[in-house]
């Protein structure tokens, strides 16, 4: 089973101006931290009050105490604190030692001057291994990367967790509870479809996905319903249609296809008859069920299915 992420806290800490600490971080398996003017002494006895004092460079109080707010984050957040930062177009994030070590001495301003081990090193994916991309996380998270000082709170902690532990978001699980709901409808009304309706559907989707007819639906050319020609690539598809199949109708199908000049082999069907299969080669696809019907409401011809069944109805 895997063990789920609960931490006590979540920060998320910038490596360095413009993350330029991040790699060192990520292959050093540290934080990386600086405030070179902070000695490392004043920090470990927990004089914050001199710590704000070294920060009297700073114009106002509030930049004074966000200063010491983030030095002492660094030092006082144990190993339940969840670090995250972003770099190399994903979110990275790991748990980290409490002890502090000083690497200033003689160092310039260019490296970090203290730094915190962690544990088990940083990862860019969640608990199960999937990377955790910046492009596929919501922006109300990943503003946070917009942060001009160094450690700060997370917006969207739960979120955060949910995305890193795996689970799925409650309102996204029931958008799949709908749309199962919905395709399970959408296969009932396409086998309630007279078939001439279903090789109009069947045109409908193919041309809403970009393919252009070399063939009217319900033409007479010899051993095809439909031929299909996809303007981008110049391919043209055999595309047979059958209310009710068995697996001897797509095999002889299939030989005329292999008989042909065309480049794609598509059998469609609502009703099979026994499992349909085809072999695994490129260029051959069944469309039946759930994929069938997903088709359709992908190219929005639900409203189209319910607008027909209630013709017939």
């Amino acid at each position: 089973m895997l063990l789920k992420v609960q931490p006590k806290e979540v920060r998320y800490i910038k490596l360095g101006e413009c993350g330029r600490w991040a790699q060192k971080s990520f292959s050093e398996g540290v934080l990386c931290f600086g405030y070179h003017t902070i000695p490392h002494q004043v920090c470990e006895r927990k004089d914050w009050n001199g710590v704000r004092n070294l920060l009297s460079d700073r114009r106002s109080e509030g930049a004074k105490t966000a200063g010491v707010t983030e030095v002492r984050t660094f030092y006082e957040f144990g190993e339940d604190c969840l670090w995250i930062t972003f770099a190399d177009r994903h979110l990275w994030w790991a748990f980290a030692h409490p002890e502090v070590q000083w690497t200033g001495d003689g160092t310039s301003y260019d490296d970090p001057c203290r730094k915190r081990k962690t544990i088990n090193g940083w990862r860019n994916t969640n608990i199960c291994d999937k990377p955790l991309r910046f492009a596929e996380l919501s922006s109300k998270l990943t503003k946070v990367a917009r942060f001009r000082g160094t450690i700060c709170k997370v917006p969207e902690e739960k979120y955060l967790l949910r995305r890193i532990n795996a689970d799925e978001e409650p309102v996204v699980a029931r958008a799949n509870d709908a749309r199962r709901a919905m395709t399970e409808v959408a296969v009932e009304m396409i086998q309630g479809l007279h078939e001439d309706d279903f090789e109009t559907l069947t045109a409908l989707i193919f041309a809403r996905s970009g393919w252009q007819p070399l063939t009217r639906v319900g033409g007479k050319l010899f051993d095809i319903d439909l031929e299909m020609e996809q303007p981008t690539t110049g391919e043209i598809a055999f595309v047979q249609v059958k209310s009710k199949a068995g697996q001897a109708t797509v095999d002889d199908y299939l030989e005329r296809f292999r008989g042909s000049s065309c480049d794609r082999f598509f059998f469609v069907c609502h009703s099979a008859q026994e499992k349909l299969t085809l072999p695994d080669e490129p260029g051959l696809h069944l469309f039946e069920g759930e994929q069938l019907a997903d088709a359709a409401i992908k190219n929005g011809l639900y409203d189209w299915l319910i607008e027909k069944i209630r013709i017939v109805s």
